[in-house]
């Protein structure tokens, strides 16, 4: 049996930032993590858009909002520390149409609450800033920026490994038990002993949850969003960050263009359900999965609230053009030959079972083990802050 002051489920960026800030405080712990997967960083964190959010979109007060404004400054020291490239090239929140002015005041003064440096704009300021974008106004958010996660995670692997900690891959976990003082999780590699079991498992963290005896606040229900990339003669057409006005109505964000840190342009997302928790293409399925979404009350309430624009995501997700008109409501230049198909991802969305989504990060603690419920964007730009919260959750445990 493998024995370790804490194991860590998931090495995705929270499960990996934890490990590292649990080692700056505590240098001599003992960590496991472990993943299911090969490598580490294989679901929602290495199919990440790469973008460093500075919280302008959260409601004040909340983990969401405060945790991206100083996870974001933490995350760029780390950067500066281990020579890891980032880049703040700014973003446009633009309003296409005067109907979205109101909304777009909103943000800014949700900006001005959250202690977000941003500045409403001009069409003609706009057009200075992002040339090929159209809108009647717009907001800019100067401090938002591009990174490469996958890369940030591979130096947060090396250190905790120099540190005398293991990360454990090709290890499933399907059980968990209390054992005196100490957590035991079952694993398809063997046993693994902690004081202290945090789980950081992403699209499968309810399921963990319910493994380690605690109900789950929320169900993850997978929504896939599908990018296209700008061919390379049409990269003029974007300098930094695009966003449209999200609609207060809708629970996602609406397809924008993302400038990718080692070069590129990617366009999207959309957002439809997947099929499988880790349905990266349209083809992929599990039926238990499915079964478990089509079943869950909360999310058929979500679809009877947002049927129509959930019926316009899927007509974008088999039609291109579709796709491409939504995109020329930001940037008209774009036409169809630009884009190629890219990489889709999958989001880990939690339902209540109101049907509403969770909207802030879902921390619990309780016997000896700490569930990370929910933590969706911006989770990855506020990972060492969430790790930060984790170990103080469990810090006398550990000092003891």
């Amino acid at each position: 049996m493998v024995r370790s002051d804490v194991v860590i489920i998931g090495a995705g960026i929270v499960g990996l930032a934890t490990a590292y800030r649990l080692l700056e405080r505590f240098p001599k712990a003992v960590i496991t993590v472990l993943d299911k997967e090969r490598e580490i960083a294989q679901h929602q964190t290495g199919h990440n858009s790469g973008v460093l959010h500075t919280g302008i979109y959260y409601k004040p007060g909340t983990m969401r909002a405060i945790n991206a404004r100083e996870g974001k400054l933490l995350l760029e020291q780390f950067c500066d520390q281990h020579d890891i490239p980032y880049e703040r090239c700014g973003k446009v929140i633009v309003a296409t149409q005067d109907a979205e002015l109101p909304q777009l005041d909103k943000l800014f003064e949700r900006a001005m609450a959250n202690g977000v440096r941003a500045e409403r704009i001009t069409a003609e300021r706009l057009r200075e800033i992002e040339p090929y974008a159209s809108g009647v106004a717009a907001l800019h958010v100067p401090e938002a920026g591009i990174i490469d996660y996958r890369q940030v995670c591979d130096k947060m692997a090396e250190v905790i490994r120099q540190q005398g900690s293991t990360i454990l891959t090709s290890a499933r976990v399907y059980g968990m038990y209390r054992d005196g003082n100490h957590m035991v999780v079952e694993t398809t590699r063997g046993p693994v002993e902690g004081k202290t079991v945090i789980n950081c498992g992403g699209l499968q963290s309810d399921r963990l949850t319910w493994l380690s005896g605690q109900m789950p606040p929320a169900q993850i229900v997978p929504f896939r969003g599908e990018y296209f990339e700008l061919k390379p003669s049409a990269h003029k057409l974007c300098r930094g960050l695009i966003y449209p006005v999200p609609d207060p109505n809708f629970p996602f964000l609406g397809v924008h263009l993302t400038r990718m840190i080692h070069g590129g342009v990617e366009c999207g997302p959309n957002a439809v359900l997947a099929f499988s928790r880790e349905g990266y293409h349209k083809t992929s399925f599990n039926p238990y999965d499915l079964f478990e979404t089509l079943t869950y009350r909360g999310f058929l309430l979500l679809m009877l609230r947002n049927w129509d624009e959930g019926l316009r995501e899927l007509w974008r997700s088999v039609s291109k053009k579709a796709f491409v008109t939504a995109l020329q409501k930001l940037v008209p230049d774009i036409n169809s030959d630009d884009l190629i198909p890219a990489p889709a991802g999958v989001r880990a969305q939690a339902l209540l079972p109101t049907g509403e989504l969770a909207d802030d990060f879902l921390i619990q603690e309780r016997d000896l083990v700490v569930n990370v419920c929910n933590a969706p964007s911006p989770a990855a730009t506020a990972s060492l802050k969430i790790g930060d919260f984790v170990v103080d959750q469990i810090a006398n445990r550990l000092a003891s």
